[in-house]
């Protein structure tokens, strides 16, 4: 297939479908100036991802793409929670607040019911992508039969395979440099790819399309994953600071101010990349206990971020961001759209 013409966009840049951060806005700006736009909804109810949906289409005539996670449920691990609550106790004391006793499954999977795919069915976007895994068979089909263009995230080729093999339109490639969660199928093994190795290994044994994804900021660093044989480019942390986007202003200070990142599970249950911030230097010790399982972990960590922000204490916020971050400009969605497509086409070496 041919990404820009199939998905009827002008420039082989895609807006990452950030949960909690993407907004219809944010997505509308991105597509209205020819790039893919996106949707984060793997966090939201079907509800709440119809009301994005439809207001995104109200805004843009152009496509865009939504996202939904595809993790494997884990059924509660009582002795895991209880371990990791009493692990963070001091955390909550510390802001003279007693810690949770229980964590609720906060973030649904595309996997649990088809409520979310007869929402995609309903509203009929350009494309769909989805993170942590892959769809049920009749889901894709579906999805298929549909015209709908999907799309799921790979970090090493065993999930490329996979992902081939299922049938899927396009493969989102995301290196290790990228903020946030990377779209890994099994937590517990992580290959650490880097971006620029992940596209060349899955452009050689793989014939499907590739998206690069993971630390990509400027318009060269764009066309040099573009020399390396990936089809579009995909883009998150360069678009948190867009005044579109759902950050907010303590996430945004931070990407300028402290531009350093760091891997933590500590904050969900999965390994994700974010500025560097308490869950790095308190919560990672060498004694730290196994983290409790995703999501439930997560349900504990935005509870501890509500009370410190409470108490004017930002940092144990989840303010995911990839690692060349401290390459960002400040500029909104059109001027970032044109000097990534300036500097994408720029001859010079």
């Amino acid at each position: 297939m041919n990404v820009l013409e199939d998905l009827a966009i002008k420039h082989p840049i895609f807006l990452s479908p950030m949960a909690g951060v993407s907004t219809p806005t944010l997505a509308a700006e991105v597509s209205n100036q020819g790039g893919l736009g996106a949707l984060g909804l793997g966090a939201s109810s079907v509800d709440a991802a119809k009301q994005q949906i439809l207001a995104t289409q109200a805004l843009t005539d152009h496509s865009f793409q939504v996202n939904f996670f595809c993790h494997q449920s884990q059924a509660f691990n009582q002795q895991r929670s209880q371990t990791w609550i009493d692990y963070i106790r001091p955390q909550f004391k510390q802001y003279g607040a007693v810690a949770p006793t229980q964590l609720d499954c906060i973030y649904p999977s595309f996997l649990d019911h088809d409520d979310f795919l007869q929402l995609v069915l309903e509203t009929r976007p350009k494309a769909v992508s989805f993170h942590f895994g892959i769809p049920y068979p009749h889901q894709i089909q579906a999805l298929k039969e549909a015209g709908i263009i999907t799309m799921v995230t790979a970090t090493n080729l065993i999930e490329a395979r996979a992902i081939e093999a299922a049938g899927i339109d396009i493969i989102i490639a995301q290196g290790i440099e990228a903020g946030g969660h990377r779209g890994i199928f099994n937590p517990s093994f992580d290959s650490s790819i880097q971006t620029s190795d992940l596209v060349q290994l899955l452009k050689k044994h793989c014939n499907l399309p590739i998206v690069a994804t993971g630390g990509i900021m400027t318009g060269q660093d764009a066309k040099y994953m573009l020399k390396l044989g990936a089809d579009a480019v995909q883009l998150g942390t360069a678009f948190v600071q867009c005044k579109s986007s759902n950050a907010n202003e303590a996430y945004r200070k931070a990407l300028f101010d402290q531009p350093i990142t760091q891997i933590t599970t500590s904050i969900s249950g999965r390994p994700a990349r974010g500025l560097m911030n308490h869950w790095h230097s308190q919560i990672d010790t060498p004694e730290r206990p196994i983290v409790a399982d995703y999501p439930y972990a997560y349900d504990l960590a935005k509870q501890l971020h509500q009370l410190a922000s409470q108490h004017g204490d930002h940092g144990f916020g989840a303010f995911w961001a990839g690692s060349q971050v401290a390459k960002i400009r400040a500029l909104e969605v059109p001027d970032l759209i044109n000097q990534l497509v300036l500097e994408m086409n720029f001859n010079a070496d």
